[in-house]
């Protein structure tokens, strides 16, 4: 037996023959996830194949994540097809406010290492933090595995990551993945999977590895997974669960390509207008002026990231500065619920903050707040392209949820290590 990558262990399971690199592959899913940004076209296909039921309706989940609240008539008409859809055929649906749908798998225990996740969201990636494969998929494929439960893939070939090196305080994970971003390209890992080692991966929580898999695609990857561990232990006990099958790397397997980046030699980055690579250490963005500072989405709005936001903006001196709106969007339901109690977001209220409805919020300006004209943003989210908020003047600044938090509290970019003016 030829040694194989996670990925190619993982596509073979699901192939029922042994599968490698460049081989196509026609594969069983474990679940299928939809949005309101895509099902809508999905079910349009469903019905032009002349699908009749699902292949599982408990494998198969709607989330209104895009447009959470609709905006208009024809939104709310296009959610409603989907509530219809859902129930005469008895798919899951996770209506609005309940939240961004890979999240909300990721928290019913239901994304379990060595599975097959396909979902109309190419950030669905993010879900390879446990240990399997997840990838996004057009709409007439999604439509295709809702009928027969399989979709094919061409097995990819995997990009080999290996972190080294001591966390040092204030690195963040999205620190780590924009560095990567900028080290491999917008196109370096087009069509390959990005698989994690290395001695650091243990400096970070399994929420923490979610953002660096989720920032694959802004490489253009397939897929982004890490091996199992105790952070994957630990993140599955928590929703009571145990550890299914997790899947290795052989010792021998074959990559295309091999990267190595010690994290001890990383500081806090920006990613400046209007590219997610076009990254620099946040020392030389400081002091650029912002006046909206956007706190949420799946890469910053999980209940850490809004604790590392609060705490830097303590440290920065407490308040919201003159002119900064801050925009906070938990990323479900559960985070929201969990912020509520521990009175994070009445922290955030109380220093003036809007929160929104759960879900996507403004990173892709279909719902939420939109910028006005003119201004910068300094985001916690994915994507940073002219117009990607919903407003083609504003520039999009990404960062950490610290370094967002403490740029809010200064009017300005700001280093986190930085700020440390007492409450």
């Amino acid at each position: 037996m030829t040694a194989r990558t996670i990925s190619e262990k993982i596509l073979s399971a699901k192939a029922g023959r042994e599968v490698h690199a460049g081989e196509i592959a026609m594969c069983t899913v474990d679940h299928v996830l939809g949005t309101d940004a895509s099902s809508p076209m999905a079910i349009d296909y469903f019905e032009k194949m002349g699908g009749q039921r699902l292949f599982d309706a408990s494998r198969v989940m709607f989330a209104f994540d895009h447009y959470s609240p609709a905006a208009s008539a024809k939104t709310e008409a296009l959610h409603e097809r989907v509530r219809v859809f859902a129930k005469k055929y008895g798919a899951e649906l996770c209506d609005v406010g309940e939240g961004i749908s890979f999240q909300l798998l990721a928290e019913r225990g239901s994304a379990l290492p060595g599975s097959l996740i396909i979902g109309a969201d190419s950030h669905t990636v993010t879900a390879g933090a446990l240990n399997l494969f997840a990838t996004g998929v057009g709409s007439s494929d999604l439509a295709a595995a809702m009928i027969t439960g399989q979709v094919w893939l061409r097995v990819p070939e995997s990009i080999k990551v290996t972190l080294t090196g001591t966390r040092t305080a204030f690195l963040s994970a999205k620190d780590v993945a924009l560095a990567l971003v900028k080290a491999i390209g917008p196109e370096g890992a087009n069509y390959k999977t990005l698989e994690f080692h290395g001695s650091a991966l243990s400096a970070f929580a399994l929420e923490e590895r979610m953002v660096i898999c989720n920032l694959g695609v802004e490489m253009d990857a397939k897929a982004a997974i890490f091996p199992s561990d105790g952070a994957t232990n630990e993140y599955l006990a928590g929703r009571k669960v145990g550890l299914d099958a997790p899947v290795t790397a052989d010792m021998h397997a074959v990559y295309a390509r091999e990267i190595t980046l010690d994290i001890s030699r990383l500081s806090p980055r920006v990613a400046l207008p209007h590219a997610p690579d076009n990254v620099v250490p946040i020392e030389e963005a400081a002091g650029t002026p912002i006046q909206m500072v956007f706190l949420g989405t799946c890469t910053g709005g999980r209940v850490r990231d809004f604790h590392e936001a609060l705490a830097a903006l303590y440290r920065a001196g407490g308040t919201v500065a003159e002119g900064v709106q801050l925009v906070v969007t938990p990323a479900s339901r559960e985070v929201d619920e969990i912020l509520r109690a521990d009175g994070t977001l009445e922290a955030f209220e109380s220093l003036g903050a809007k929160i929104t409805t759960v879900g996507c919020g403004a990173c892709c300006g279909t719902s939420g707040v939109i910028p006005t004209d003119g201004v910068n943003v300094l985001s916690t989210a994915n994507r940073n392209f002219k117009s990607r908020m919903g407003n083609a003047s504003a520039s999009i600044y990404l960062a950490s949820p610290a370094a967002c938090g403490a740029s809010a509290a200064t009017g300005k970019i700001t280093d986190p290590r930085a700020a440390r003016v007492s409450r």
